[in-house]
């Protein structure tokens, strides 16, 4: 044995990781993802897993949690790598690459983005430190056309409406509805009131308004932004009960027919599935109209299990024109990771392969390659066996690994190709030229 030390191996919190055949359930999901942005006419970008730490620091709050990038033998001349930070989410990264390569974009950019992503935060149900977010945004020079606020939650709803997954709620609101609103109070600063308002799920009506009494606010502003928070609604009537509480401006008025026209768009979805909820609000800074934010109706304390929203100028940091857009993320490892631990994925095989074939004995070892290449040209996913053991030994590896098919090469010049249905049992005479299974779905 060696003296080399041993390093107990130990799964690391928050860094979620699955088996072979749980990992095969996740591709097909992003695949089925991919498929439903791509059948929207949104193209894939991929960006690299760090940016510089002035891109990631520029979007505040967030920043904080930024894991940064070193070498554990660095070198005093190059602190280089001391300036990049893993990205935590992809909109920032988007916005950066979109200014950088914005002369060979055709705009409006409909972009994706099928990523991991970082984040120093403490590990709990629901939140990683590691996880994969699927990203849809519309960008465009100047405007974008309002009519893509509720196309994005329409792809989402699509998408997810494909995936066996528990009943979830797409909640919608308008950032310029809330500040609207607060400035009509005669709020000071709407920012800190809608942070405090985004904060209702978790503690309430009591802890926001703590916080809003800490910010010097009344309680004539207090109650009607409580009042704003609890109304939802599933028609554009939530428009009007905004307005008949009796606080006008015209941001608010421009938030509310934005509200409205995405609520209109979206009415043809089944029932329940878009509801207008007030509360919603978006913590993040750069958010300045449309805010999604969607959760499993049978657990809305796990977290939300897709958001996003429109912001105006995000690559405005990186190149002297008005870039606005909108977008959602859909937060595929806290879907995922919520279904394998509830043991609600179903699984299949530990591989992919079709077919294993079988290795007589070194003599045979070149037929069973030439099987092999044959069944691959012909679209069959085939393993040749990686030694000559005992037949039976072979068989009993294909049936481990759930092979729904073990081939056999010809045993004596002259002989026969046999194939064997592992899951009937039965084995019979085959060309690898022209076999094709039978009733047996690969």
């Amino acid at each position: 044995m060696s003296d080399q030390r041993v390093v107990r191996p130990t799964p690391i919190s928050g860094f979620p990781e699955w088996t072979p055949q749980v990992r095969a359930v996740e591709q097909r999901w992003l695949d089925h993802i991919r498929a439903g942005f791509e059948s929207f006419g949104f193209a894939s970008v991929e960006t690299p897993s760090v940016e510089n730490l002035d891109v990631l620091m520029a979007k505040g709050e967030t920043s904080q949690e930024v894991y940064t990038l070193n070498r554990l033998q660095a070198d005093a001349k190059d602190d280089s790598d001391a300036k990049l930070g893993l990205h935590f989410d992809l909109t920032v990264p988007f916005a950066r690459y979109v200014a950088q390569h914005f002369n060979e974009l055709t705009f409006p950019f409909k972009r994706y983005q099928m990523q991991r992503v970082w984040r120093g935060e403490r590990p709990q149900e629901g939140r990683f430190r590691e996880f994969t977010q699927c990203d849809i945004d519309v960008i465009n020079v100047d405007s974008v056309p309002l009519h893509f606020d509720a196309e994005l939650p329409r792809i989402v709803h699509r998408v997810l409406s494909g995936l066996d997954i528990p009943a979830w709620t797409l909640n919608v609101n308008n950032r310029k509805v809330l500040q609207g609103f607060y400035e009509g109070l005669g709020i000071k600063d709407p920012i800190a009131v809608i942070r405090a308002v985004d904060k209702l799920h978790k503690i309430g009506d009591d802890g926001v308004r703590e916080i809003l009494q800490d910010e010097g606010l009344s309680a004539e502003q207090i109650d009607p932004c409580l009042a704003l928070a609890r109304i939802k609604g599933t028609g554009v009537d939530v428009v009007e009960r905004v307005r008949g509480l009796g606080v006008a401006s015209e941001l608010l008025e421009e938030g509310l027919d934005e509200l409205a026209f995405v609520l209109n768009d979206l009415a043809d979805l089944p029932e329940g599935s878009v509801v207008a909820d007030l509360s919603i609000a978006r913590g993040l800074d750069y958010y300045t109209g449309t805010v999604y934010e969607a959760s499993f109706d049978d657990d809305p304390d796990y977290g939300s299990i897709c958001a996003g929203g429109r912001y105006e100028n995000l690559a405005g940091q990186f190149i002297r024109k008005r870039l606005p857009g909108v977008g959602i993320s859909i937060g595929l490892t806290r879907i995922f990771a919520k279904l394998v631990t509830e043991g609600r994925i179903e699984t299949g095989r530990v591989c992919p392969t079709d077919v294993m074939v079988v290795v007589p004995g070194a003599e045979q070892r070149a037929e069973a390659l030439r099987t092999g290449e044959l069944l691959r040209e012909r679209g069959f996913k085939t393993e040749v066996f990686h030694s000559t053991a005992k037949v039976g030994k072979q068989i009993q590896y294909a049936s481990k690994k759930g092979i729904p098919f073990v081939w056999f090469p010809p045993f004596e010049q002259g002989g026969e190709h046999e194939v064997k249905d592992m899951g009937k049992g039965e084995q019979g005479p085959a060309d690898p030229a022209v076999w094709t299974p039978q009733g047996t779905v690969l």
